[in-house]
């Protein structure tokens, strides 16, 4: 079995080998504008809640360092051709709640509804046991706030799901 370069407390406790993390790129940030990226680290350097870092010499997103502000200072200092400057800042993800949650689990546990500024995760009531959550995707920015906080790491970056097209 191949040990990581770098190994978690919560991995090494559990047993379980960390999967390679999926980049995250910044809001607004463009999929064809991540090859223009020079890797100059401005976006870096001017981030809010300092969740940019250079992976492989390019951006991406840590949301177990905290959430993105959607204020768009990555895409302002930029010198690149990376972002789309025409939209606001936003992503293309929301987030995803696993099986892991604890509220799953029989145990009581609201952290990502109470992170949440968006309001995006609710709790259902159910018969005998805690509330579950539920996520409204249309309300969900995908900001991550809710990621970094949840005690049993139950929340990941989803792709959003396709609007409904009616025929």
């Amino acid at each position: 079995m191949a040990v990581p370069a770098s190994i978690s407390r919560r991995s090494f406790l559990t047993g379980r080998d960390e999967q390679p993390v999926r980049r995250i790129l910044p809001p607004g940030m463009l999929e064809d504008g991540l090859a223009s990226c020079t890797g100059c680290g401005a976006c870096v350097e001017a981030c809010p809640t300092a969740i940019i870092a250079l992976v492989e010499g390019k951006p991406s997103l840590n949301f177990q360092a905290g959430e993105c502000l959607l204020c768009g200072d990555c895409a302002t200092v930029c010198p690149e051709p990376v972002f789309d400057r025409a939209a606001p800042p936003a992503f293309s993800h929301v987030v995803a709640i696993s099986d892991a949650c604890l509220a799953r689990s029989e145990v009581s546990c609201m952290t990502c509804r109470d992170a949440c500024p968006e309001a995006a995760i609710a709790f259902r009531p159910r018969i005998g046991g805690p509330f579950v959550p539920e996520l409204n995707e249309s309300a969900c920015t995908g900001c991550g706030a809710c990621i970094g906080l949840c005690p049993s790491q139950a929340i990941a970056v989803a792709s959003r799901m396709p609007e409904a097209v009616d025929g």
